[in-house]
C-alpha cells in the first residue's frame, strides 16, 4: 500500500492560536491530532484526497521565505475580499513579495508569518479544486516526478520545468514552480506528513521511497521508532512517514 498525504504540518512558534486562524480563514473543524497535538480538519475527512493541518510546537527561528504556501480560491471577488478582510480580522496582515496590482491575488502572512495567497476568481488552473487550490511550492522538475511517483498522483502539468500533480480523486494541487530555487536555510517550518494504513509494510514502503530519490534524515539512535521516519526528498525537503494509529 502507498503512503498517503495525511497532513499537512505547521512549526509554529503558538500552535492553538495558528490553528485558530487557519480553522477562522478555511472554516475547517478543530479536532486534536494524532499525537495529541492541535489539528483542524476539512469538511470531508474520508475523502482520499482530503488532508488535515497539523500545528507543532516549535521555537526554530524563522529563517527566509517558506518553500510551501496555500494558494487560497474565490468563487467571486466579493468571495476573495470576504477571505481578505476575515483574514486580517483574525490576526494576518499583506506582505509585498513583489506581487504587481495586475496579478490580481493577494498575498497575505499568518500570524506566524507564513506566507500565502488569496487568488481571484475565474483561475482555471485552480477550478473545482477545493478551498485550498494549491500547496505552491519552491522546488525542482525532479522533486516533482519524486512526489507523483511517492503519492501516486499523476502529474497534471508539466512544462518549462514546472509541474503539478493532483489526486486521482480531485481536490487540492501540488505545485513546483521550477529553478531557481532558493536555497534552503534550515528546517522547513512546513511539512508534508504521509501515513500508511494499519498492515502496509512500513519498511517496504520506505525502501520504496528511497528507491525512488528519497533519503533517511533520521539516521541516528531511535531512527523509526514507534514506525516513524523522517527523510528528505530530492530537493532536500523534509516529509514525514508514519503508521496510521
Amino acid at each position: 500500500m502507498t503512503s498517503q498525504l495525511f497532513a499537512v504540518c505547521f512549526n509554529a512558534t503558538r500552535p492553538s492560536d495558528l490553528a485558530t486562524f487557519w480553522s477562522g480563514v478555511l472554516g475547517w473543524k478543530a479536532a486534536e491530532g494524532p499525537d495529541g497535538d492541535v489539528a483542524i480538519l476539512p469538511p470531508d475527512i474520508a475523502d482520499p484526497a482530503g488532508f488535515r493541518i497539523r500545528f507543532l510546537p516549535s521555537q526554530e527561528p524563522r529563517t527566509g521565505r517558506n518553500r510551501v504556501h496555500f494558494d487560497l480560491t474565490s468563487t467571486s471577488p466579493e468571495d476573495q475580499q470576504r477571505t481578505v478582510a476575515r483574514a486580517l480580522d483574525l490576526g494576518g496582515h499583506h506582505l509585498d513579495v513583489g506581487q504587481l496590482p495586475e496579478e490580481g491575488h493577494v498575498v497575505l502572512a499568518d500570524p506566524d508569518g507564513n506566507e500565502f495567497c488569496v487568488i481571484a476568481p475565474g483561475n482555471k488552473f485552480l477550478a473545482d479544486t477545493g478551498v485550498i487550490g494549491a500547496l505552491s511550492c519552491d522546488g525542482t522538475r525532479e522533486v516533482g516526478y519524486f512526489w507523483s511517483a511517492a503519492l501516486r498522483w499523476p502529474l497534471v502539468w508539466d512544462q518549462d520545468e514546472e509541474t503539478a500533480i493532483q489526486s486521482p480523486t480531485g481536490g487540492t494541487k501540488i505545485t513546483w514552480g521550477g529553478p531557481p530555487v532558493a536555497p534552503k536555510t534550515g528546517p522547513n517550518r512546513l511539512y508534508f506528513d504521509l501515513r500508511l494504513p494499519d498492515g502496509a509494510d512500513w519498511e517496504a514502503e520506505l525502501d520504496r521511497l528511497i528507491s525512488l530519490g528519497a533519503t533517511r534524515a533520521d539516521t541516528g539512535e531511535g531512527a523509526g521508532e514507534g514506525g516513524r521516519a523522517l527523510l528528505l526528498d530530492p530537493d532536500g525537503n523534509e516529509f514525514s512517514v508514519q503508521r496510521l494509529r
